[in-house]
């Protein structure tokens, strides 16, 4: 691996898209500091500090909610717009057509109606953070055209990071929404280490444990590594062709499934899920009421929504048990769902007898489809009891070990080291294509 940095530093193309990056990075720390007039700081920190769904954004925003930056909801309702669009791809047959033979013009249109799904979801999002904030007394300014100028601040912040991820794509290297979302996590691991050091200072940190937690880190990362480069390859073989007056040999060659399929996507779904009704609740209660309601926003209340609320915060904490066996629960369910979604078995067997291929041993059609089925539910089983196992796994930690200054998310973990690899794989891809060496001394 060191060898290929070292190699695409010497590549004057890969020099420039790898400076790109960096120079993207620098504008994204840059706008986390054009932060929004008028706001109460105070009362915002407060808030923070009673809100688990806001601190869940602002860790993958890279402190940018916590600043009340322009770009405080980051790149979420982009990540958001675009597991929907995926899924109507499965879901609606005109656009699923559109993805698998429409070509380039096909996937610009998908592109297309993304960006507008962007828009709309992060409308809905800023209104409801802003009108939010404003009746909890964030805002200085309580009138409507400062609401709807926070609006369009928020909206306007996550479309400007969707286009500096298009830009990345284009002319830098890797993925470029999982490289602002990667540096926007990796930007708060700075904090957490200077916060552990004050506490060692203060001579308040428990050293063993945090030796442990640090150890049990490196482990989980390279338990993800595995996890994510671990396929299992299924033997194909070819059967002899004649074309024209040519005989082509069978040749044999692989199916790749991977272990882990659903990526992060399952982690996100449980935890929005978990995490939304505690928020919406907290919410509502800013807005007055007698202590058996929580008014919404109009003449509509919610009964005993207090209530609710204090038996939420008490036995539904990212804390506590029921807490952390529904997360369990919801991220193994979530990943057999994706990973049916995702790996269409009934393409897979219909593609190889298309081409002539077979599994040995196995029949085409629909014996074929059973067979890889049989294998990628062994395979998604181990990825979902292992996903489920590392979503509780932080809370845990914190928990037994006492370790509060250093945050270590399952969501982020996964992130960090699959970014990484992707964009490893990319340049040696690129490096790949400039080096012959290899195939001439062959």
């Amino acid at each position: 691996m060191l060898a290929n940095l070292r190699a695409a530093i010497l590549v004057p193309d890969i020099r420039k898209r790898v400076a790109f990056v960096l120079g993207a990075f620098a504008v994204f720390v840059f706008m986390i500091h054009v932060q929004l007039p008028d706001v109460d700081e105070q009362r915002w920190q407060d808030l923070l500090r009673n809100g688990t769904f806001y601190n869940f954004l602002g860790f993958l925003s890279g402190g940018a909610l916590q600043k009340l930056s322009i770009i405080a909801m980051g790149i979420t309702p982009y990540i958001n717009a675009s597991i929907i669009m995926q899924l109507m791809t499965i879901v609606m047959p005109q656009l699923e057509e559109m993805a698998k033979k429409g070509g380039e013009e096909g996937r610009k249109k998908i592109s297309q109606y993304t960006r507008w799904l962007t828009i709309v979801l992060g409308t809905v999002q800023a209104t409801t953070m802003s009108v939010n904030m404003q009746r909890a007394g964030v805002f200085y300014d309580q009138s409507w055209q400062f609401l709807v100028y926070a609006i369009i601040a928020f909206v306007s912040g996550t479309l400007f990071l969707m286009w500096l991820g298009e830009q990345i794509t284009d002319k830098g290297i890797g993925n470029g929404v999982s490289l602002i979302i990667f540096i926007g996590i990796v930007l708060r691991y700075p904090t957490y280490v200077a916060q552990t050091v004050q506490l060692g200072q203060k001579e308040g940190l428990n050293v063993p444990a945090l030796l442990i937690f640090i150890a049990i880190a490196l482990v989980t990362i390279v338990s993800i590594v595995f996890m994510y480069q671990g396929q299992r390859r299924i033997p194909v073989q070819q059967a002899r062709r004649v074309v024209g007056r040519k005989l082509f040999a069978g040749r044999s060659s692989y199916i790749p499934l991977r272990l882990n399929n659903a990526g992060v996507i399952s982690i996100i779904f449980a935890i929005s899920i978990l995490l939304l009704p505690q928020q919406a609740l907290s919410w509502f209660q800013h807005g007055g009421g007698t202590a058996g309601t929580v008014k919404l926003f109009g003449p509509i209340s919610l009964p005993n929504g207090p209530a609710i609320s204090l038996f939420l915060q008490t036995y539904f904490s990212p804390n506590t048990f029921l807490y952390n066996l529904a997360y369990f629960f919801l991220v193994v369910v979530f990943t057999f769902f994706y990973t049916s979604v995702v790996v269409n078995t009934r393409d897979i067997a219909d593609n190889l007898k298309k081409s002539g291929s077979f599994i040995p041993g196995i029949r085409p059609g629909q014996p074929t489809v059973d067979y890889i089925n049989r294998i990628l539910l062994r395979l998604t089983t181990v990825s979902a009891f292992y996903l489920g196992f590392l979503a509780v796994l932080p809370s845990a930690l914190q928990r037994n070990l006492g370790v509060t200054t250093f945050y270590l998310g399952s969501t982020s973990l996964l992130i960090v080291v699959g970014v990484a690899l992707d964009t490893m794989t990319q340049i040696e891809a690129r490096l790949a294509m400039r080096d012959y060496k290899g195939f001439i001394k062959r």
